[in-house]
């Protein structure tokens, strides 16, 4: 495979993964896009807030290459998760936005340089910084499939929409009353299996 066939390759990943986590908030009231709905606080427009950080950090910094953007949740003091939830000043169309911004950003670095070039993590250890520009990229790649796939769960319980897109759910076919159905057994196989073990 040629370098630019990898980076198409890996650009269509990061894209397909990018879309997701931008379909989840689609037709959302602005509650829903931020109300946590995990223990830990995950809630959709985070996530998309944390993976704008994630791309200007790993496809930005880490090669030299800085967006100029403000990333105030990595200032010395700043609150614990500040990159995994908006505040009441920043809007769903800010952080959309933002977002937007960071891919930009980040294509333009996978674009100048070679997939060998290496960089330096600023916040790994020194003696373990160093990564190739491919190495970056998958990294990137599988931290925004895994918040894709959080997405898709907090969207599913917000209101039942799941899958990679509108168009693509990727779910046996099947009416509420299959799906209850469905349901319902494999809580009876969790609570038999839980009796034996």
């Amino acid at each position: 495979m040629t370098a630019p066939d990898a980076k198409a390759d890996l650009h269509f990943y990061l894209q397909s993964a990018r879309d997701a986590l931008l379909w989840k908030l689609e037709g959302l009231p602005e509650y829903d896009v931020r109300r946590p709905l995990t223990p830990t606080g995950t809630n959709l427009l985070g996530l998309v807030k944390h993976a704008a950080g994630v791309e200007l950090g790993y496809l930005g910094d880490t090669f030299g290459r800085p967006s100029g953007e403000a990333l105030p949740w990595l200032e010395d003091g700043a609150e614990p998760n500040a990159d995994m939830w908006a505040t009441a000043d920043e809007s769903r169309t800010h952080i959309v936005e933002f977002y937007r911004r960071a891919w930009a950003h980040a294509d333009a670095t996978i674009d100048a340089l070679a997939l060998d070039t290496i960089g330096k993590v600023p916040w790994w250890p020194g003696d373990r910084d160093e990564v190739t520009l491919h190495h970056a990229v998958v990294r990137v790649i599988a931290d925004t499939h895994r918040h894709a796939g959080h997405a898709d769960i907090v969207r599913e319980l917000v209101d039942g929409a799941v899958g990679m897109n509108k168009g693509n759910d990727s779910l046996a076919q099947g009416d509420p009353a299959w799906w209850e159905g469905y349901r319902s057994r494999l809580e009876r196989t969790a609570r038999e299996a839980g009796r034996a073990g």
